[in-house]
């Protein structure tokens, strides 16, 4: 059940509900119940200038929850103090705090391309494999991977036999 567009510019004024700038606004998926307006910035397709993100601050306080969903969850993002700090502190609904810490971990290969289990990937670089004494060469395809569930960066496949983890950040996805 999301919110249209129009709904969302009556809710928040017609600004982004993160920064309050009324340029380039759009609707966002937060969560499958929680959808916000974003300016391009807020929404991460734009480079936030300095300083930019304080205003997070301002947004923990507000009384929507798909609002502190989305804050809760960019201010555990950006591993500032004052960011750590504001999160917090956040009031929540304990309902609404368990939707925000409910993060769904997205395993993504070296290009940015979405990694699901089964894949085959091909790795971009010899990797040195500890404990099994060879090297895994580059351009090797590891058929059938499996996710790492707690750790986006890691996925696990066969190469040569042996079932080795692998950082995402060296393999592409074939």
């Amino acid at each position: 059940m999301h919110v249209n567009i129009d709904d969302l510019l009556a809710r928040s004024g017609g600004v982004c509900e993160i920064c309050g700038s009324g340029d380039a606004l759009e609707r966002v998926e937060v969560t499958s119940v929680d959808d916000v307006v974003f300016c391009a910035i807020c929404a991460g397709h734009a480079d936030a200038p300095s300083g930019h993100w304080r205003a997070l601050e301002g947004a923990a306080w507000s009384v929507e929850p798909a609002v502190q969903v989305a804050v809760w969850r960019k201010l555990g993002g950006l591993g500032e103090a004052w960011a750590t700090e504001a999160q917090m502190g956040m009031m929540m609904e304990p309902e609404v705090a368990a939707r925000a810490a409910d993060v769904p971990v997205v395993h993504r290969d070296a290009h940015g391309a979405v990694l699901a289990a089964g894949d085959t990937v091909v790795l971009i670089k010899d990797l040195p494999v500890k404990g099994a004494g060879f090297t895994a060469k580059r351009g090797t395809a590891v058929r059938s991977i499996s996710l790492v569930q707690e750790n986006a960066g890691h996925i696990e496949g066969r190469v040569e036999g042996q079932r080795i983890v692998i950082l995402t950040e060296f393999v592409k996805r074939k």
